[in-house]
């Protein structure tokens, strides 16, 4: 399963936000969103986070590793989403289907997602399965990597290709999302190639390759373990030092960073076009620019922007180009978040008969008052009220818990970061989300790419 961007929490913020038509919490209500949490590191580097909850009979193991796609060299992309899939292939003690048939079992249920900047793997079931869910997951730490073969990786080969052709080469408009990082960030900046890779590397990948990827990559110093839920964390701790802590590292790998890059300053010095076509019935226009990365200076400001201009019936595009205007038949907005830096994206299908030049001109006088003036009053409050009700929301989930603990971790150390996330949102100001767009939103410094309906043959 892919990620745009390491599901951090702005990206479930977000989807949620646009969802809410009645706002059922009010951002004055300062809601409590810290998660309980200990943390530990084993002899081996791998850290332990334990969240206690004992309101229902429920357990959440998650493991994510310090590996995305921006950890790839130029000729292997796709690995770390493709290992994503070999994790499932089996181990002498549980072979293959026997991870997910021996969970389904106990009642328990499994998924994972890989983006740009982490890996991650979450395992859910009732309190009886914990020691199935650890045991599982130590196990193909310990043992999948060496155990790799020629049969294994041709069948996760064969189907993350599918995947690539069923989500981004077969759906309408998905095309943008290959080509949208290959146009947005330079040759050489780790964020250039999409997640899932190219059909060449992955056809061109040996079991020798992918057994050197786990060996760098899947090591506990590299790791953090989450377990959430209905459970004794001093009863289980000799478990998880038995399982995990005793599995071999050769020691947290480097992470190589973007050197040369900045997540301030633009690598685009000029708008940057290009026509798409593919099967669709109605054109569209996307529209990214390169913002800061997660968490920085202006991250959240331009969440907030995102939600005004897009979330929503009253936001500022939909308002206009969907219902005064009706140039459009839907619109879409966001800050997708990374590590190393961000995108800020925009996207309308345009309605039958209007023209893409008039449709563009559209969207950029709104971006135009956007850069120029502060959002109203209560366009802010509104914008901080959605986020902030989505921000609880997804708090309610034991396994978004578990998720969030380990994303705080990896991304600025700190498990414990919910209230100074929300903080974020909470003291942004107008003046702070107009200064933003003016610094990063450039009509000069973009891409523009417009899907177009595919020209039927002999036409």
């Amino acid at each position: 399963m892919l990620c745009p961007d390491a599901m951090p929490i702005r990206s479930s913020i977000l989807a949620l936000a646009c969802g809410f038509g009645l706002l059922a919490f009010a951002a004055s209500a300062r809601a409590d969103v810290s998660i309980p949490f200990t943390r530990t590191t084993l002899p081996n580097g791998m850290t332990v986070i334990f969240h206690e909850e004992h309101t229902i009979p429920m357990v959440v193991v998650n493991v994510s590793y310090g590996v995305g796609s921006r950890f790839e060299t130029a000729d292997k992309t796709g690995f770390a989403h493709l290992f994503e899939h070999l994790m499932f292939m089996g181990t002498r003690r549980a072979p293959p289907k026997a991870f997910d048939a021996w969970m389904e079992a106990s009642g328990g249920y499994n998924n994972a997602w890989t983006s740009q900047d982490r890996t991650d793997y979450y395992n859910v079931g009732p309190n009886t399965s914990l020691d199935l869910l650890l045991w599982l997951e130590a196990d193909r730490l310990r043992d999948l990597g060496p155990l790799m073969t020629h049969d294994k990786l041709n069948a996760q080969r064969d189907v993350v290709r599918n995947e690539r052709r069923q989500t981004s080469e077969n759906t309408p408009y998905a095309k943008v999302e290959l080509r949208m990082p290959e146009l947005l960030y330079p040759v050489g900046h780790p964020y250039h190639h999409p997640v899932i890779g190219s059909h060449e590397d992955l056809e061109a990948a040996t079991v020798d390759d992918v057994k050197a990827f786990f060996a760098t990559y899947y090591d506990p110093a590299n790791a953090s373990l989450v377990v959430a839920g209905d459970f004794d964390s001093q009863s289980v701790k000799g478990k998880i030092d038995r399982w995990f802590g005793t599995a071999p590292s050769r020691g947290k790998p480097k992470d190589p960073g973007a050197p040369g890059f900045s997540d301030t300053k633009t690598t685009l010095t000029s708008v940057v076009r290009e026509t798409i076509e593919d099967n669709v019935e109605l054109p569209k226009i996307v529209m990214a620019w390169q913002t800061p990365r997660h968490f920085a200076q202006g991250d959240a400001e331009l969440d907030l922007l995102s939600v005004a201009l897009a979330g929503g019936k009253a936001s500022r595009l939909y308002k206009t180009l969907v219902y005064d205007q009706k140039l459009a038949q839907s619109v879409d907005a966001s800050q997708d978040s990374g590590t190393l830096g961000s995108r800020f994206e925009i996207g309308v299908i345009a309605r039958p008969g209007v023209s893409l030049d008039a449709l563009e001109a559209a969207i950029d006088k709104e971006l135009a008052l956007a850069r120029s003036k502060p959002i109203a009053s209560d366009e802010l409050e509104r914008a901080k009220n959605m986020i902030e009700t989505s921000f609880v929301t997804r708090l309610e989930s034991l396994r978004e818990r578990a998720s969030l603990l380990n994303m705080y971790e990896a991304e600025v150390g700190d498990p414990g970061y919910t209230e100074k996330d929300l903080a974020r949102y909470r003291t942004a100001s107008a003046a702070g989300i107009q200064k933003v767009a003016e610094t990063f939103l450039l009509p000069n410094a973009r891409v523009v790419i417009r899907v177009v309906p595919k020209k039927e043959s002999g036409k």
